[in-house]
């Protein structure tokens, strides 16, 4: 197994991928393993089915998801770094709650364009026991991830996202209060352009030029109009409505050039706190922005359970 030391300390996958306890837990994964030069066990990473598999191997192995699957085409997330978000955003709620990471049901989660494969509700409700309220905007994805609730009896809240260029508004109820929000943007403007950062991602890996998505992908998960700063400013833009709903709205960045402009868009829409969280995984660095309108003080006694 490869150390990998820049993953959150609580993050299961820190010592990378033990095969022989995956393959005991899920043995049709042992066809897909391959030997790479220095004689380790892994997986070809640009093989989708085997992405797949391994996938379902770690949800079950650690995760106590016994069944987990997603529809031909649709993204296949790389779990160690959508765990790692979940670890930090357990650490910014327990920033607020003397240091000590709040868990339970009481703690309500809303993760905004949930996917086919409800990645994060399954880790963090495994992880901290919190319940999640997953979003999408593909009907296709909301179905697929109501099979994989339905089939682990998990009770996780599903809702379809109408309009495209809503995030917040039609699925945050009167009556929902969430603790955290949680979303993964899409990255790029275009298809196309979507297209070629995934060529020139396997160019650097060595791959050559694939016409496969790294880890596949629909359109809604790759891509809309603006990019990321323009999803990103609309959710600041929407956030507002519901100041008094949500403690902490987040979302990843992963171009770092965006996070200037999205201090000064924080900064307009007059937040009580913002801050960056750098995260990383391997060579990669990630981060994610989070902004409350909640004073400190208030805070505290929110996590505490004197939600409103």
């Amino acid at each position: 197994m490869a150390n990998k030391p820049k993953l959150h300390p609580r993050n299961q996958h820190i010592c990378g991928y033990d095969f022989v306890r995956l393959v005991a837990q899920t043995p049709e994964l042992e066809t897909f393993t391959i030997r790479n030069p220095r004689g380790i066990t892994t997986i070809d990473f640009q093989n989708s089915s085997a992405v797949r598999m391994l996938n379902r191997a770690l949800l079950k192995t650690h995760y106590n998801i016994d069944f987990w699957d997603i529809p031909t085409g649709y993204l296949c997330p790389p779990i160690p770094g959508r765990v790692d978000y979940i670890h930090y955003l357990a650490d910014l709620l327990a920033s607020d709650n003397n240091t000590e990471i709040p868990r339970g049901s009481t703690i309500k989660a809303l993760d905004i364009g949930t996917g086919a494969s409800l990645i994060y509700p399954l880790v963090g409700q495994s992880e901290y026991g919190w319940h999640f309220t997953g979003v999408d905007i593909d009907p296709a994805a909301i179905q697929s991830a109501q099979q994989i609730c339905e089939t682990n009896k998990l009770k996780i809240t599903l809702r379809h996202q109408e309009k495209r260029e809503n995030i917040f508004r039609g699925v945050i109820t009167p009556d929902d209060m969430f603790h955290v929000t949680l979303c993964n943007p899409p990255f790029h403007a275009s298809m196309e352009k979507a297209t070629k950062g995934t060529q020139r991602k396997w160019g650097n890996l060595g791959k050559g030029q694939s016409k496969n998505l790294n880890f596949g992908g629909q359109n809604a998960e790759l891509w809309c109009p603006g990019g990321e700063i323009k999803f990103i400013a609309t959710m600041v833009e929407q956030s507002m409505e519901f100041a008094g709903q949500c403690l902490w709205f987040t979302s990843l960045v992963s171009k770092k050039d965006n996070l200037q402009p999205l201090a000064r868009i924080l900064r307009k829409a007059k937040v009580a706190e913002s801050k960056v969280v750098e995260m990383a995984q391997g060579q990669k660095t990630s981060r994610f922005v989070a902004w409350t309108y909640v004073k400190q003080h208030e805070r505290s006694l929110i996590v505490n359970g004197a939600m409103p």
